[in-house]
């Protein structure tokens, strides 16, 4: 990972990605993504997280060692002779548990059930297994991505939300395939695809407006456009007078990413700042409110807590 000046404290240097750039980099990693899940799982022992899925050693230890820097994970001293250490999630890496509870979610309503088993969610204050659903804090009316309008803060622009840290290979291995629906991978895990899909929400559809505003070399603008239409979350449309002009639109699948995309940001923007503010201005439709999403219980409409899930049968 890239060194960020005053990244350490949450500050962010205005010349270097701003908060939702250094967030996404931080965790749309494919191999941080399945660090992170295993910890959640209750993984802490280097040997345990690294049984949980096909990782090399020095791959392991990078990211380790990223999200100890970044204050996500703390490492622990459990034996002195030979020293042995422990990752355990800080305040800040529990506070990713809505960013996990939407891929979930996402991955629940799409993931073709031949792509392995998706166990059920269990909500421990009612006892209910459950599905999350995505509400507006103010209203606490359910919201999908139509109802809300966005725009850009005083830290936000094009550039430098783009995530600042380079894509690693995936292995392809079925174990690895086995923690998370390949097509989370497809969005989440490639700083460019997160990039594009969360300019879609943002509105750009064509091939000139995102090489524009993300600066995508061309080439790598195609094959990752093309990644997303096989993977279902955009569809081109080819405009009837325009038979050589195309647009690419998110999907109802491509827009179920929506409450991905809002907790993320939701956490990068608490987690890191800027002296000149914000990076998104995000409002309600219905209720003209600020927007910030929460997730609450679709069987007793509380409101979630990280401590008050667990997981079900398949």
């Amino acid at each position: 990972m890239d060194d960020q000046p005053g990244a350490d404290d949450g500050v962010l240097d205005p010349e270097r990605p701003n908060a939702l750039g250094h967030g996404f980099g931080v965790i749309g990693d494919e191999w941080t993504l399945l660090i992170l899940r295993a910890t959640f799982d209750g993984a802490r022992k280097y040997g345990e997280i690294g049984a949980a899925f096909p990782i090399s050693h020095a791959v392991l230890t990078a990211r380790l060692d990223s999200l100890v820097a970044e204050d996500v994970l703390r490492k622990e001293v459990y034996q002195r002779n030979p020293v042995r250490s422990e990752y355990l999630l800080t305040e800040k890496g529990r506070g990713l548990w809505p960013v996990l509870t939407a891929l979930w979610r996402w991955e629940r309503t799409w993931a073709p059930r031949d792509q392995g088993v998706t166990p059920t969610m269990v909500h421990a204050t009612c006892g209910q297994e459950f599905v999350p659903a995505f509400c507006c804090s103010a209203c606490a009316e359910p919201v999908v991505a139509q109802d809300v309008d966005s725009g850009w803060g005083p830290s936000g622009g094009w550039r430098r939300s783009v995530p600042h840290v380079q894509t690693r290979r995936r292995s392809g291995n079925r174990r690895q395939q086995e923690y998370f629906y390949p097509d989370t991978m497809a969005v989440f895990g490639n700083r460019w695809s997160s990039a594009i899909v969360g300019a879609a929400f943002m509105g750009l559809t064509r091939f000139n407006d995102f090489h524009d505003k993300l600066k995508v070399p061309p080439t790598l603008l195609a094959a990752r456009l093309t990644s997303l239409c096989e993977s279902g979350i955009l569809h081109q449309v080819v405009l009837p007078d325009r038979p050589d002009w195309s647009e690419y639109k998110l999907t109802p699948k491509g827009l179920d990413f929506f409450p991905v995309i809002g907790t993320t940001a939701a956490w990068a923007e608490h987690w890191y700042h800027e002296e000149a503010g914000d990076v998104l201005s995000w409002s309600h439709r219905s209720c003209g409110q600020a927007f910030t999403g929460v997730f609450h219980c679709d069987q007793c409409h509380e409101v979630l807590r990280g401590g008050d899930l667990r997981q079900g049968g398949a």
